[in-house]
């Protein structure tokens, strides 16, 4: 069987739950395509604490991607509690006198309406009388459970960076088959080409000219030069080895890949501006098709 492949993709989600028994949470992670590291939290008031030891263990284990880390914390077993908001009911009766002074015709709210507004009545959280002990004892479970989310994380964009690389050698297969097309297209190009001249100066001279055949020999030999596409076929072949080493050896590999779409892309726009026909045009406009679902793809890359 297969080994599985070392490439990570930069895409991702994790959850997961834990409790002391005084509090649960949750935490989420999230990672999208990144340049870089980049990380956000997300903490409830009163948890700040653990965002810096949180991005040092995300470095830990990731290089790149966007990283979106939340917490949610409950209470358990507290009673809920509420209060009214008395600045914000004494503002909202005084705004309803000042409308009845107006004369001013509108539906009076009953206190029921005035009660459901937003902020009237507000939740109280008891407070917890934990001492620094119990505080450095939950989140260092805090920190263990992120630490979980970040292990899941990792393995998800493992599995997804192992379909990747499948994806991306196939796509490679059908960059080095279109290779060997153009390959063997262009052994045929002197003559295309010496076919294009002919017929090229038998239209300006209404017939064969009378050149002599050394002279459109030479200018074959000068045209056929300049159409050359040995040294973009072997660039081509080199690039294709190259991207399959770096899928094979894995690691942060993304942005070395990156920078070989752009090599691929360069030697199949000079392919197709050498070529003498349209067989061969066609072949480097598929090349660069291939090429470029090869980039879509490497941009999932960590």
């Amino acid at each position: 069987m297969a080994s599985p492949s070392p490439l990570q993709s930069m895409t991702g989600y994790a959850r997961t739950a834990g409790s002391d028994g005084a509090r649960s949470w949750t935490w989420e992670v999230k990672s999208v395509n990144g340049k870089g590291l980049e990380t956000r939290f997300r903490l409830p008031p009163g948890s700040d604490s653990l965002e810096l030891p949180g991005r040092a263990l995300a470095a830990e284990r990731f290089k790149r991607g966007n990283l979106s880390v939340s917490l949610t914390l409950r209470r358990d077993g507290a009673k809920g509690q509420y209060r009214v908001n008395d600045d914000l009911l004494k503002r909202l009766l005084a705004t309803i006198s000042e409308l009845d002074a107006g004369h001013i015709r509108y539906e009076r709210p009953s206190l029921d309406v005035l009660m459901n507004v937003k902020g009237v009545v507000e939740a109280i959280e008891e407070e917890e009388a934990d001492d620094e002990d119990a505080r450095r004892a939950r989140e260092a479970k805090l920190l263990g459970d992120l630490r979980s989310a970040f292990d899941a994380l990792a393995a998800m964009r493992a599995a997804e960076g192992e379909r990747l690389a499948t994806v991306l050698d196939a796509q490679l297969d059908e960059i080095e088959k279109l290779t060997r097309a153009a390959e063997e297209l262009g052994e045929t190009q002197p003559e295309a080409i010496r076919e294009r001249l002919t017929q090229q100066l038998a239209d300006v001279m209404g017939a064969i000219p009378a050149m002599p055949e050394e002279r459109l020999l030479q200018e074959v030999a000068l045209l056929a030069t300049r159409a050359d596409i040995r040294e973009e076929i072997d660039r081509l072949k080199s690039h294709v080895a190259a991207a399959r080493e770096l899928i094979k050896t894995g690691g942060v590999v993304g942005r070395k890949l990156d920078f070989l779409c752009q090599e691929f892309t360069r030697e199949a726009n000079t392919l197709c501006s050498k070529a003498a026909g349209v067989e061969l045009t066609k072949i480097g406009i598929e090349l660069k098709t291939v090429i470029e679902q090869f980039r879509e793809q490497v941009q999932n890359i960590e």
